[in-house]
């Protein structure tokens, strides 16, 4: 069970264009749980986190002596009772280890002490936090944003694009043109199927890329053809426009529309009908229109390369979708979510190294949220029932490193001074921690339990970096 989350906000402030970065702390992944809700815990006026290992998952806030404390607390056998702690160091803030059994990582490198920084990624066990520096809205609490009865896609802890996502909810129903715009592979698409599925149409949903269509073929292909209208037109065809009546119609590519093309579609838009080629009459049909591209159309337009009526008539409401290299707060929120599209029947059961998961959350993912869906859906595919371990990624995402910050490693960095446990001992290591956890730490007891003598249980305890103590707490 995981306890009610607090605001962390002495200030108030309200985000947006031009806000004052605030510093935060994502929870964006834990390995052994990856479809756990990540968090969000403002650390604006907190003078120390401590993290540490608990019965459930809490972040908790109190006085001490006129200082503001947080403390995290996370059911994580790989972390230790008093694991780690962020503490102001004049004007930043700077991450120690308190003498953890299996250290405290900050992108990738071992740390005892170092000053966090913008994207820095902090590894404790096997929960991940990322520390950005970002706008972050008045009631930033530890709580996921809501995602059930919601389409796939409008989550984010991102409060710029939030308050975008809410304006999107609210206009959803009305049959307002919509453009969404976005380097490629940032989701247009799956934003134009929650815009459908938020609508309430009854109609089908119809997804057409402008720039995959030939351009002798692009006005026969939306308006339909008469028969022998022009030649192989061997009999009548309503067009993809017809086909999405009383549904949405979603063109990508937009700006690849052929200006002849651009023509026809504007009295689509003005009149409600569409004219097949080759027909003399016109066709009422009810559309939503929702249109995407990832080229300056306001530019197209001054150029004289794309129509200033046909973009007003579009541009009821414009959101732009950041890349994933600004949004890398919303990685766990995305990669549970991929994960359930990727194994609906068995999502609740995978799990990841943390080799593996390292690598997700340094990558800068150049080609999005695309590129992170089809490297999740590969990795699940290739661990079959087991964990999904490093080489289960594609060889560019798996590259050791690949994607640290320049500024790491850090001159801090001290060697590791135990070894992590070898991927193929995991499951022994889990299950004489449970039975710690269950038996408080008796060894005496773990020993009965696993058939084994304490002699044997002495050397793991040694070989896994366990610490009997951290157990007999509770």
């Amino acid at each position: 069970m995981r306890e009610d989350s607090t605001t962390l906000v002495r200030t108030k402030r309200r985000a947006g264009p031009g806000a004052e970065p605030r510093p935060s702390l994502f929870l964006v992944l834990q390995c052994q749980r990856p479809l756990d809700p990540p968090a969000r815990l403002s650390l604006d006026g907190v003078d120390e986190v401590s993290f540490g290992r608990g019965a459930s998952r809490s972040f908790r806030r109190r006085s001490e002596g006129g200082r503001a404390l947080l403390e995290v607390r996370l059911e994580d056998g790989w972390i230790s009772s008093r694991h780690a702690r962020i503490t102001r160091d004049g004007g930043r803030l700077r991450l120690e280890d308190l003498g953890s059994t299996n250290g405290t990582f900050v992108n990738g490198v071992p740390q005892r002490s170092a000053p966090l920084a913008e994207g820095d990624l902090i590894e404790l066990g096997h929960t991940f936090f990322l520390f950005r520096e970002v706008p972050a809205a008045d009631d930033a609490t530890g709580d996921a944003p809501p995602a059930d009865g919601q389409p796939f896609g409008l989550a984010t802890f991102a409060p710029a694009l939030a308050e975008r996502f809410t304006a999107l909810r609210a206009i959803a129903p009305a049959n307002i043109p919509v453009v969404l715009q976005g380097e490629s592979g940032t989701g247009k698409e799956v934003i134009a199927r929650a815009i459908h599925a938020l609508s309430g149409r009854p109609g089908p949903f119809v997804a057409i890329n402008c720039g995959a269509l030939p351009d002798s073929l692009v006005e026969s292909e939306l308006f339909g053809h008469k028969k022998g209208a022009f030649s192989g037109a061997a009999e009548d065809r309503p067009g993809l426009i017809r086909a999405a009546d009383r549904g949405t119609l979603f063109l990508d590519e937009i700006g690849d529309l052929p200006p002849a093309s651009q023509t026809a579609f504007l009295r689509v838009l003005q009149e409600s009908e569409v004219v097949a080629v080759g027909a003399t009459r016109p066709v009422k049909v009810d559309l939503r229109v929702v249109v995407a591209t990832h080229r300056d159309l306001p530019a197209m337009v001054e150029g004289g390369d794309f129509r200033g009526d046909l973009f007003a008539r579009l541009s009821g409401f414009v959101l732009e979708l950041p890349p994933l290299r600004k949004r890398r707060e919303d990685l766990g929120l995305l990669i549970a979510a991929l994960l359930r599209r990727a194994a609906p029947d068995r999502a609740a059961e995978v799990s990841m190294s943390c080799e593996a998961a390292r690598a997700l959350l340094l990558r800068e993912w150049r080609l999005n949220v695309r590129e992170l869906e089809k490297c999740l859906a590969t990795a699940v595919v290739l661990a079959g029932s087991g964990r999904v371990e490093l080489d289960h990624l594609p060889p560019p995402v798996a590259a050791p490193r690949g994607s640290v910050p320049p500024e790491a490693p850090r001159p801090e960095a001290a060697p590791s001074e135990r070894q992590r446990p070898a991927a193929e001992d995991q499951e022994r290591r889990e299950a004489l921690i449970r039975l710690f956890r269950e038996h408080r730490g008796n060894i005496s007891a773990v020993a009965r339990a696993m058939g084994k003598g304490r002699t044997q249980i002495h050397r793991w305890i040694a070989r896994y970096g366990i610490e009997p103590a951290d157990y007999r707490d509770g």
